[in-house]
C-alpha cells in the first residue's frame, strides 16, 4: 500500500518547523563549545564542565525530531489506495453449451473442463457479488438468478448439457434481463449495483448467422454497453478442436475474433484459453477483477503509532543517556 494524497496538507508545513528547531540545536552546541573553550586552566574547566556524554547524548533529540516529523505526516491525512471486497456487484456466467463444447482436445471435454473452471471462479467471488448463470446453445436459458448463495450457482453448472446451436446474441440479451431485473429489486441511493457479464465460447455465432441482425452478438454487445454491463468474453479451445455431431466428428475451431469483437462493443476485454489450466488462471484473474474494488482510505495510523512511540523512546533514551529530560 502506498501513499495517494493527504487530506490537510498543510500540516506538513510543520516539518518545516521541526527543521528549524533541529537547526538551532545545532548553533546551541556549537556556542557551547566554543564558550566552553575560553577556559584555560584545564583544572577549572574540569570543574566547570564535567565531562558529558558523547555522540549518544544527541540521540534523544534526534529520535524526538523524527517523531515529530512522523506525527505531522498523521496530521496531513495520509490516504493510500487499497484493495477491498466489493460489497454490492452482479456477475451473470454466460457459458456456451452447443455440440461443440463435447470436443475432447481439452481433456476430459471442453465442457467438462469448463464446468470445473466456472465452480472455482464462484468459489472465488467475495460473498458481496451476487452470481447468476445462462445457458446457451440455439437458445438461452437463465438457469440461476443472481444470488449470493453459491451453491445453487455449482449446482446450475454440475447441470449443464450440451444442445445444438449457438445463439450469443440471446445469451447476452438474456444476461442483460437478468441483471436489470435483479437491480431493480435491490437498488439503493447510488443506483443498482455495477454488473459485469462473464462470457465463454468456443464457436461462431449461428442462430442467426448475422451478428450485427437484431438478435445477433454485436448487436446485443453494442445493447449491454448501453446498459452499462461491459462483457469478459473468454474464448475457450484450440484450433485443431473436433466433436462428434449427430454421429460424425466435425472440426470445431471456433471464431476467436468474434469474441473478442464481442468484448470489445461492449466496452469489456476479451481472454483466450487453450487449456484447463489457463482457463482456471483467466477466472481467478476476473475473481481478484470483480470481487475487489481499489478505495481511497485513511493512512494515518502507522505514522501516528510510529511517531508516538518513537517520541516516548526519545523521553526515556534522555533520561537513560543524560539523567534528565531534554
Amino acid at each position: 500500500m502506498s501513499l495517494s494524497g493527504f487530506t490537510d496538507p498543510w500540516w506538513l508545513l510543520l516539518i518545516g518547523v521541526v527543521a528549524v528547531l533541529a537547526a538551532g540545536y545545532l548553533v546551541i552546541q556549537r556556542l557551547r563549545r566554543r564558550d566552553t573553550k575560553r577556559f584555560t586552566n584545564l583544572e577549572l574547566l574540569a570543574k566547570v564542565a564535567p565531562r558529558r556524554p558523547g555522540w549518544q547524548r544527541h540521540v534523544p533529540p534526534a529520535m524526538l525530531a523524527v517523531g515529530l516529523i512522523l506525527l505531522s505526516v498523521a496530521l496531513a491525512g495520509p490516504t493510500a489506495e487499497q484493495k477491498v471486497p466489493r460489497n454490492r456487484a452482479t456477475v451473470m456466467l454466460v457459458i456456451d453449451v452447443s455440440l461443440s463444447m463435447n470436443a475432447k482436445d481439452i481433456p476430459p471435454s471442453r465442457l467438462a473442463a469448463a464446468q470445473k473452471a466456472a465452480k472455482s471462479f464462484a468459489d472465488q467471488l467475495t460473498p458481496g457479488v451476487n452470481l447468476g448463470l445462462i445457458e446457451f446453445a440455439g437458445s438461452a436459458t437463465t438457469l440461476v438468478s443472481p444470488t449470493t448463495d453459491r451453491t445453487q450457482v455449482k449446482a446450475g453448472i454440475d447441470a449443464l448439457k450440451a444442445a445444438e446451436g449457438t445463439a450469443t446474441g440471446d445469451a447476452i440479451a438474456a444476461a442483460v434481463q437478468a441483471i436489470q431485473s435483479f437491480g431493480k429489486l435491490i437498488t439503493g441511493p447510488d443506483g443498482p449495483p455495477p454488473a459485469r457479464i462473464v462470457l465463454l465460447s468456443d464457436g461462431r455465432e449461428n442462430n442467426p448467422a448475422d451478428p450485427n441482425a437484431a438478435r445477433g452478438a454485436y448487436t446485443q454487445a453494442r445493447a449491454a454497453r448501453q446498459a452499462q454491463m461491459p462483457i469478459s468474453g473468454i474464448y475457450f479451445g484450440t484450433k485443431g478442436g473436433s466433436a462428434d455431431v449427430e454421429g460424425q466428428a466435425e472440426d470445431v475451431p471456433g471464431d476467436q475474433q468474434a469474441m473478442q469483437q464481442v468484448a470489445q462493443l461492449s466496452g469489456g476485454e476479451a481472454y483466450d484459453a487453450e487449456s484447463a489450466g489457463q482457463l482456471q488462471n483467466v477466472y481467478s484473474s476476473l475473481a481478484s477483477q470483480i470481487g475487489y474494488e481499489t478505495k481511497t482510505v485513511d493512512a494515518s495510523q502507522p505514522w501516528l503509532a510510529l511517531g508516538t512511540l518513537i517520541s516516548l523512546l526519545s523521553v526515556a533514551a534522555s533520561v537513560l543517556i543524560t539523567q534528565r529530560i531534554s
